[in-house]
């Protein structure tokens, strides 16, 4: 393992070499593998002639609708833009070569294509595509669709993605109308990319220049795919439906077997939470995934959840956690001193909240991985040290972080104010310099007192929100909530703005992750970057990123994923709300789903199926239209 991961810093440090080749064996040379998928580590799970899914019922009828609620409003159909807000689900119609499963970590297979080729070393990948697909108007898509969608996301794409993608490829080509190649720069390691050239959505070229239509602009004519659900209707901000295209190329591949089941999904906005309970109760839509735990232990007792004519059910869910926060804004002179944001994060007091607001229903989030292997525990092993050391032999980590636990978040006790945890957050503020002053209030050397304003757009959150905001307050700190709507809150949220101090927001992360990770935590995109809104710059983490990109096996990427977790943790850049391994779902009972449901996905608008029989059952009893 030692020796693996100092060839990973030969090539963060600068040997020039690629971890790729140097371990490639010379007798792979001129190999090329030709496969209907592609795994970044070990061999596909599914064999070349699958015949469907092993998750999925190959036989669920087609028919029906299943409909779900979104918070707030849009005012565009492009999802790729950062100008305006996006429909929910207005990705549905488009596809790409590759697609991944919900059982399966780190594969990817063939939609769009019939298979790839790559050398051993990845640093090139070909697509054969299908000549059989067509876009949802019934044109055929070629090798040069595949191309002016590249085109179009490097030039118009969100500007910390195309930072990122601009680094990776040295050139496209089309081999003929069915083959597209994609080169790839050397310095950049090779483990990924030919799984995300296959990832990038396909659109229509002739649609999107015969419509004049602008990737980076808010629109409401959406641009055409190849997906299985087209735009049916839209009322904004009120509602939009998909329907399925009876006509999809792809309906007898053995990928979609017993998927795409309904041939509507509709969406119901709500501008309140509990308004959108009441529209459920009400029939005005049909599946609910409760993120309440209030309204999941109390507000479930209507009678039709009596009768089970809507079933209240938990499902396992194997994910890991979402990375749920409140994330600080360190642009801000302000939260620059990592003690503040350390004092600020004692404030909050999970261990009340989750048995005062919550239920019991939630566990704490420590890690930008938790719930899964990949997180950080106890002290670094000798295999994260041997990372980590050279970082801090540069001075870039303090020696503590070879010897320290991982970061955790603080434990507060059954009190709303923790007092023990408001003397130590007091002791940090008044290192970092910030005094108690005559009325109370912390103040920096010039007198300036220490204000913390949270963005809010959603109501539900105040009772979570406006206890932190208290205990900011018992401390010193001039605190409030302010209340915006969606679009104010995406137009202070996104980049070039960042006007806000603190808001709720996500830590990304995947199982296998890669140059993602610069967009979500990379120094080079944080001013330009729709996801690290926190601003993080850390030549550490540029530096652990690069590894666990350029890692070559499970194990490396385990050790390294820990190491940056480790690290991530000690910037405080958040402070981590919480999670839970279930799904907490309501739904008339008119919707079946496979006995077994698979470990990374819920689920409902992928495989589930409507039973016709059922949903005749409750229009009779009067509890549908």
């Amino acid at each position: 393992m030692a020796t693996a991961l100092a060839k990973a810093w030969g090539t963060v440090l600068g040997t020039g070499a690629l971890i790729g080749g140097l371990l490639g064996l010379p007798a792979a040379a001129g190999v090329v593998i030709t496969s209907h998928g592609i795994s970044t580590f070990g061999e596909l799970a599914l064999p070349a002639d699958f015949t469907h899914l092993p998750y999925v019922n190959p036989d669920a009828p087609k028919g029906g609708e299943i409909s779900q609620w979104a918070f707030g409003g849009y005012d565009s159909m492009n999802p790729y833009s950062v100008k305006g807000r996006a429909a929910a689900l207005s990705s549905a119609p488009f596809e790409s070569i590759l697609t991944g499963t919900s059982n399966e970590i780190g594969a990817v297979y063939c939609l769009l294509c019939t298979t790839l080729e790559y050398p051993v070393d990845r640093s090139w990948v070909i697509f054969n595509l299908r000549p059989e697909v067509k876009f949802s108007d019934g044109t055929p898509m070629t090798a040069e669709d595949v191309l002016f969608s590249y085109q179009t996301f490097l030039a118009k794409g969100l500007t910390d993605f195309r930072t990122v993608l601009a680094e990776q490829v040295e050139k496209v080509e089309v081999l003929d109308p069915h083959k597209i190649k994609f080169t790839f720069k050397a310095g950049f390691p090779f483990r990924d990319l030919p799984a995300d050239m296959g990832g990038l959505p396909v659109i229509s070229k002739a649609h999107y220049e015969a419509n004049k239509l602008d990737l980076e602009e808010s629109t409401l004519t959406p641009m055409l795919g190849t997906g299985q659900y087209v735009l049916e209707s839209f009322d904004v901000s009120k509602s939009v439906t998909y329907k399925r295209n009876p006509d999809y190329w792809g309906n007898d591949l053995p990928i979609n077997k017993g998927r795409g089941n309904f041939d509507r999904i509709r969406i119901e906005y709500y501008g309140d939470y509990d308004a959108a309970f009441e529209g459920f109760k009400a029939g005005n839509y049909t599946f609910r995934n409760e993120a309440s735990s209030i309204k999941w232990a109390t507000g479930y007792d209507f009678p039709t959840v009596a009768s089970g004519q809507i079933r209240k059910v938990e499902l396992p869910d194997g994910n890991k956690a979402s990375g749920q926060a409140f994330v600080f804004n360190m642009r801000r002179d302000k939260f620059k001193d990592q003690r503040v944001r350390e004092a600020i994060g004692m404030m909050f007091n999970f261990e009340w909240s989750n048995a005062t607001l919550f239920y019991g229903l939630y566990a704490r989030i420590n890690s930008v991985w938790e719930n899964s292997w990949l997180q950080a525990t106890g002290m670094p092993s000798p295999e994260e040290v041997a990372l980590l050391q050279p970082l801090v032999d540069e001075g870039l980590l303090p020696a503590t972080m070879l010897t320290d636990e991982a970061v955790m978040a603080p434990v507060s006790g059954e009190r709303q104010l923790d007092r023990g945890n408001l003397r130590k957050a007091s002791a940090l503020l008044e290192e970092a310099g910030w005094k108690v002053g005559d009325d109370g209030l912390v103040r920096n050397d010039k007198g300036e007192p220490l204000t913390v304003e949270i963005l809010n757009d959603s109501p539900t959150f105040d009772r979570v929100i406006n206890p932190f905001i208290e205990n900011m307050k018992a401390l010193g700190i001039d605190a409030k909530m302010t209340r915006v709507d969606n679009a104010q809150m995406e137009a202070r949220t996104r980049p070039p703005e960042y006007d806000f101090d603190m808001t709720v927001h996500n830590a990304r992360s995947g199982y296998i992750s890669g140059s993602e990770l610069k967009q979500y935590y990379g120094s080079e995109t944080a001013d330009v970057s729709a996801f690290n809104i926190m601003g993080l710059k850390s030549p550490a983490v540029d530096k652990l990123v690069d590894v666990v990109m350029g890692a070559q096996s499970l194990d490396e990427l385990t050790v390294a994923t820990k190491a940056l977790d480790r690290v991530l943790r000690a910037e405080r850049f958040w402070v981590p709300q919480w999670f839970k391994n279930k799904h907490t779902v309501a739904y008339y009972d008119m919707y079946d789903h496979p006995a077994e449901l698979p470990p990374y996905a819920l689920g409902e608008l992928d495989f589930w199926w409507y039973n016709s029989e059922k949903a005749e059952a409750l229009k009779a009893a009067g509890v549908l239209r």
